[in-house]
Parts: structure tokens; C-alpha cells; sequence
């Protein structure tokens, strides 16, 4: 069974969907009970950092992930604003994050004077380059193309937990990966083919 977490950030009925569609046995969180029981698990996440650590906290969420993630091995995705929260802090706020990633997460930044920067949010369809290879996503022999819409990404200590770059302005951290935690900062529940196979990879292969 995969949970998807339910903290009142999130398309969660768009990735509830989208992991019915690939053959997946998936519900809805009620409350952190309902993490208990599962196998698997998908945070996602639409809206501010800091709200969404709130709204995990004061639902219950963050200690029985805790206890079935970081002490059992469950495997988790972070998706968008999931995969931020797994971050130590945010520029967007001052709420502690997870801290299960050793990253921070920052706005975009680009040189002062460069005609014609990026704009922000950064939205639409981007390539990744997927850069070690994992279940979740493959060997890097091919480029991928997911659907973006963010403002912040995240920064990693260690080359050991980026598992997949993007570029716009500059190349940014767009998948991070530590033993049976991943997160991605795309949204497979709007990528189409590309989101439909990486989350049957989560749903088989994790």
C-alpha cells in the first residue's frame, strides 16, 4: 500500500490518481495513523515552506515519519515542496525543515546584469540529466522531460545525494536521493509519459 500524505499542501488526488493509473494500491491519508500500515510512501507539496512544515507538524505527520522512514527504511518521494521540506531550512522562511537531506533550499539567484534573466517562478516543461544511476529513474543515458513550477530549489552538501540536475540560468539540484529516500522537484502527476514511468519505477522497483 502507498500513502499519499495528506497535510493540506498538495495535488494529493492528482498523485493518488497517477499511482492508480500505473497499477498502484494507493489511498489518501486521513490522519498519521494511516502511515502506520503503509509500505510506501509520497509527500507532495504545493505552497510555502514554512506553512507546510507547520502543517505537517500540527497534523502529526513529522513523528510517525520519523519513526516508519528514517528509523524503519520505508521508502518516501518527495515531490516539489515534499522534497524541499526534506531539507535542513528554506530562504522562503524560518521554519526547520525535515532535515533528513544534508541541503538548504534557495531561491533562484541569477547574475546581477545579465540581459533578459530567467523568469521566476521557473514553469513549464524542462529536461533533467540524470547524473548516478537509481531505480527511481534509471540509468543516465537518456534525457527525461518533467513539468516544473518553483521559485526555490534545493542545495546539496554532498554530489552523493543529487541524483538527477536541470538547467535554467544555471544547473540547479531537480532530484535527490539518500538510501530509501528520494525526492524530485518536477511534478510527475503533470509530466505525462515521463511522470507515468517514474512513479511506476517508485511503485515497483523502490
Amino acid at each position: 500500500m502507498i500513502v499519499v500524505v495528506n497535510y493540506g499542501m498538495g495535488n494529493v488526488g492528482s498523485v493518488a490518481n497517477i499511482v492508480r493509473k500505473v497499477g498502484g494500491d494507493v489511498r489518501i491519508s486521513q490522519g498519521p495513523e494511516d502511515l502506520r500500515g503503509a509500505d510506501k510512501v509520497i509527500l507532495p507539496g504545493v505552497g510555502s515552506f514554512d506553512n507546510g512544515m507547520k502543517n505537517l507538524r500540527a497534523r502529526g505527520y513529522e513523528e510517525v515519519l520519523v519513526e516508519r522512514v528514517v528509523r524503519g527504511g520505508m521508502p518516501l518521494l518527495g515531490i516539489c515542496l515534499g522534497m524541499q521540506m526534506l531539507t535542513r531550512r528554506s530562504e522562503e522562511g524560518s521554519e526547520p525543515g525535515l532535515g533528513w537531506i544534508d541541503a538548504d533550499t534557495r531561491r533562484f539567484a541569477f547574475e546581477p546584469g545579465r540581459q533578459e534573466p530567467p523568469r521566476i517562478p521557473h514553469m513549464g516543461w524542462n529536461t533533467i540529466c540524470v547524473v548516478q544511476p537509481h531505480p527511481l529513474l534509471g540509468e543516465p543515458d537518456r534525457p527525461r522531460r518533467f513539468y516544473f513550477v518553483h521559485s526555490y530549489h534545493v542545495c546539496c552538501d554532498r554530489p552523493a545525494n543529487i541524483l538527477a540536475t536541470t538547467c535554467y540560468g544555471y544547473d540547479f539540484t531537480s532530484a535527490v536521493v539518500k538510501d530509501n529516500i528520494v525526492g524530485v522537484q518536477f511534478h510527475p502527476e503533470k509530466s505525462h509519459r515521463y511522470g507515468m514511468d517514474l512513479i511506476k519505477h517508485f511503485v515497483e522497483d523502490l
